[in-house]
């Protein structure tokens, strides 16, 4: 780096690595002493597994320190890439939350190296907290911001602990010794991070930055008044689940090992067999405190979900009642996703993030419809399971559309895509397509392979259907002429032959040109942007016929750099962008222009991992939309979208990155709102086995 450009933050980082050489050996060797004093002081149980955990650490030990060092070198390079938005770094994809359906798979040894790791995040956390809000401060103000962001500071004991775990799984760490060295190791690795921070510390403060400040939000307590006696017949229920939460005149605290024994049934009723998962209804409390409290977590979550809609939000609280009655006699409602209960909490919360206002067209409608099945629910009669269902149906049945044919439309373009990529590769291996022009290789990779796709494809029907005596007219359609003209529009448009030979030029030009406008007009190709091709087209064909200009011309074009061919895209006719709703996002009017490409913003990739239910939003130029994710095609070229009127949407990938990267699209919602809440109760019950660790 240029020491004319170099600044205190890189001055920090440089320090954090050559120190990094430091506390990564001081803690293993701190690491083996915990081990070996284990070992010597544990139950005799407990001597053989750390015996071996330290003879384990003995053996790998200078593989494990040499990839450490190197390994965290990495990950603090490749964070502050990503935080500075560096073109070529790897975009940060968000860690994969803890799901309930995870913890449904998981045995009970994935359990205990779960709740090992938690408790390793809350023992360094807290060790190094006085250290790390500093540092944060320092390196934040060292990187020019204006206030503490954490996740600005690469140095973080987040990265630190997932560099620990990568290198661990990299080198094939036994599970149960990598427990017993996080076990082992997780206050002198919170010592020795802190003292690590202490001397990043004082190099800024030497260097004399001064910390960046924090962002006070006030927090404001509703004030709860005394209850009044309610006259609500769940009003009592819920009083009770409320109290059952509270064993020993203590409140429950919800637990990875509590929240996966009552996933996988083995919560016994006061004795040591498994339990018959609340079924009966016959009495396990624990069982019912424990729906109770998973419900209520759930609830609140969505409680303050913002991304719904204030009255939303207040509905789906007035369910409590009913989901907590539920609970007694199926405590895992939520957790499966075609329960009704779970499916009706869907329904609702799926379709309200369609609305961003409360004025917006149909939310009136749709609040009414939520209201009505709140109040059909508000009694705890034996018949609640079967209006939950009721209510479920109806809810769904709001947001269905018939998209298939929209779907069927995408699924042809698609197919006639990934054939026009073939055309593109098989014109790209003929002799003489090298020698043309930048302008034509991007028309006859583009347009005209879709031309000669769909050409084919339309060939292939007609065979199907045609008798014997016909087959002589669909050869007569097929594409074969389409491939025909390309010898003759190569040579045309290459100056220095085609200027040697004026009568053949004379006689090719008029069939070539006719033919390649009859191809455009076979697929709808716009005319406006056709003519663009053909003005360029013809200027070639002018120069070559005037020889004496055509040798400067050459000459010119040979000098300037060939632009890079994008992949192309999909092409949709007229009549298929009308049926999918298509948003053409791409500038038609420079993609034939012999031009430099315009550069763009490196794009976000949502087409990468958005999943069928995600909602986007899309901002125009007087209104925004929100619409979900129906259907993406097989190869991921094509996504069709709905709105909650039932508009049909459709984007191309290339269409999407483009939106995203200028800031027209954001993703609202990649899962569901009820899945986002409960993997808010795991991550809950993660922290809290970290604190009871």
């Amino acid at each position: 780096m240029n020491a004319r450009t170099r600044t205190p933050f890189d001055s920090c980082l440089t320090a954090a690595l050559v120190l990094s050489g430091e506390w990564i050996p001081r803690w293993l060797d701190q690491l083996q002493a915990a081990l070996v004093h284990r070992e010597a002081t544990g139950a005799t149980h407990e001597k053989r597994g750390f015996g071996h955990a330290r003879l384990e650490l003995v053996r790998c030990r200078e593989r494990l320190e040499a990839r450490l060092v190197e390994a965290f070198a990495e990950a603090v390079h490749a964070d502050v890439a990503r935080e500075a938005g560096a073109p070529s770094a790897t975009p940060r994809k968000p860690k994969a939350a803890l799901s309930l359906d995870d913890l449904t798979l998981m045995d009970h040894g994935q359990v205990q190296a779960s709740v090992e790791l938690a408790r390793l995040q809350q023992v360094v956390r807290m060790a190094v907290d006085d250290e790390l809000i500093t540092l944060g401060a320092l390196l934040c103000a060292a990187r020019g911001l204006p206030s503490v962001r954490a996740e600005a500071n690469p140095l973080r004991p987040d990265v630190v602990i997932d560099t620990l775990m990568a290198t661990l799984t990299e080198l094939r760490i036994d599970e149960t010794v990598r427990q017993r060295w996080l076990h082992a190791g997780a206050v002198s690795l919170g010592q020795t991070l802190g003292r690590f921070y202490a001397a990043l510390v004082r190099h800024l403060e030497a260097d004399g930055v001064q910390p960046a400040g924090y962002v006070v939000v006030p927090t404001v307590l509703p004030v709860r008044g005394a209850r009044a006696p309610s006259t609500d017949p769940f009003a009592d229920q819920a009083a009770e689940a409320a109290a059952g939460a509270t064993a020993d005149e203590s409140p429950l605290v919800l637990t990875l090992d509590h929240l996966h024994r009552l996933l996988v049934g083995n919560l016994a009723q006061g004795g040591a067999e498994v339990s018959d998962h609340g079924a009966s209804g016959s009495g396990n409390a624990l069982v019912r405190t424990l729906a109770a409290e998973v419900v209520t977590q759930m609830l609140r979550s969505i409680a303050e979900d913002r991304r719904l809609l204030a009255p939303v939000r207040d509905l789906v609280m007035q369910l409590k009642p009913a989901l907590l009655h539920l609970a007694k006699t199926d405590p895992r409602f939520f957790a499966d996703r075609d329960n009704p209960a779970r499916r009706l909490l869907d329904a609702i919360t799926a379709r309200s993030l369609a609305y961003i206002h409360e004025q917006d067209t149909g939310f009136g409608e749709f609040a009414g419809q939520v209201l009505h099945t709140v109040q059909s629910l508000q009694s705890p009669s034996a018949d609640l399971p079967e209006r939950v269902v009721a209510c479920m149906q109806h809810m769904e049945s709001l947001g269905l559309t018939d998209q298939g044919p929209a779907m069927q439309t995408l699924v042809r373009v698609e197919q006639r895509h990934l054939l026009a990529e073939r055309v593109a590769r098989e014109i790209r291996t003929r002799d003489d397509f090298q020698r043309a022009p930048a302008l034509v290789k991007r028309f006859l990779c583009g347009p005209w392979a879709q031309v000669v796709a769909h050409a084919r494809l339309t060939a292939d029907i007609l065979g199907e259907l045609a008798t014997q005596p016909d087959l002589l007219a669909v050869r007569e359609l097929s594409s074969e002429r389409y491939m025909d003209i390309l010898t003759d529009l190569l040579w045309s448009c290459q100056l220095a032959q085609a200027s040697q030979d004026r009568a053949r030029l004379v006689r090719v030009v008029p069939v070539v040109l006719r033919t390649l406008r009859e191809g455009l007009d076979a697929i709808d190709f716009p005319r406006p942007q056709a003519e663009s091709f053909f003005q360029a087209l013809m200027g070639l064909h002018e120069a070559a016929y005037k020889s004496q200009r055509s040798d400067g011309l050459l000459k010119a074009g040979l000098r300037r750099p060939e632009a890079p061919v994008a992949a192309p895209e999909p092409w949709l006719q007229g009549h298929e962008a009308r049926e999918s709703g298509f948003i053409d996002t791409q500038l038609m009017v420079a993609e034939f222009a012999d031009t430099e490409p315009v550069t763009c913003q490196q794009p976000l990739g949502s087409g990468d991992t958005l999943a069928v239910g995600a909602w986007i939003e899309l901002q125009y130029t007087d209104h925004v939309q929100r619409c979900q994710l129906r259907w993406a095609s097989p190869h991921r070229t094509l996504f069709l979208f709905a709105t909650a009127e039932g508009q049909s949407v459709s984007l191309t990938r290339q269409g999407m990155d483009r939106l995203e990267a200028g800031g027209q699209l954001r993703v609202v919602a990649e899962h569901g709102v009820v899945d986002e809440a409960l993997a808010a109760v795991a991550r809950l019950a993660w922290a809290n086995s970290g604190k009871l660790a």
